[in-house]
């Protein structure tokens, strides 16, 4: 199976936020916002694995300022690390003013994604390898990620994430 770069799976999307995507304060709604993100999430997944995927989890999506009716939103997805059938996704989301020339930062968040065979059955995805500096952190920071993600599912036991241990006990 041949590997991939973190940016051969890197997607840009962008919506013109309308009314009936905000809530009553003017503010795009959080669920609106979710959906876009797991839309752009299933693709850059898709781009690494080239096969169906399906959400498998979302970690801390933490908002950090509102986008307002009007805004035009940019999501920008890529994945920071493949694990044996899933692989884990970075999002980091903008607002912007055009008429003002604004850009801001609205908010960030990790999702998780499962490759699917014809059968329905999670299927072995490429490995991701990282270039950049910061890539190579991401990539390093996911194994802890998805180590806490399955000790909070109960999937696994704590004494079991050698890595996320590794980080409260010397």
């Amino acid at each position: 199976m041949k590997t991939k770069r973190p940016q051969d799976s890197f997607v840009i999307m962008s919506e013109l936020v309308l009314p009936n995507d905000t809530n009553t304060l003017g503010n795009l709604m959080g669920g609106r916002l979710m959906h876009w993100m797991d839309i752009a999430a299933a693709i850059s997944s898709q781009k690494h694995c080239n096969c169906p995927v399906v959400t498998a989890s979302v970690d801390n999506v933490s908002f950090t300022s509102p986008i307002k009716l009007g805004n035009l939103l940019t999501i920008e997805a890529k994945l920071t690390r493949s694990f044996n059938t899933s692989m884990e996704v970075y999002l980091r989301v903008w607002g912007e003013d055009l008429s003002a020339q604004y850009r801001y930062i609205s908010n960030e968040a990790y999702m998780t994604f499962v490759a699917l065979d014809p059968n329905s059955k999670p299927r072995k995805v490429p490995e991701l390898i990282p270039e950049t500096d910061l890539e190579k952190k991401m990539y390093d920071d996911a194994l802890r990620r998805r180590q806490l993600r399955l000790i909070l599912a109960g999937k696994m036991k704590t004494e079991d994430a050698g890595e996320l241990r590794a980080l409260f006990i010397k």
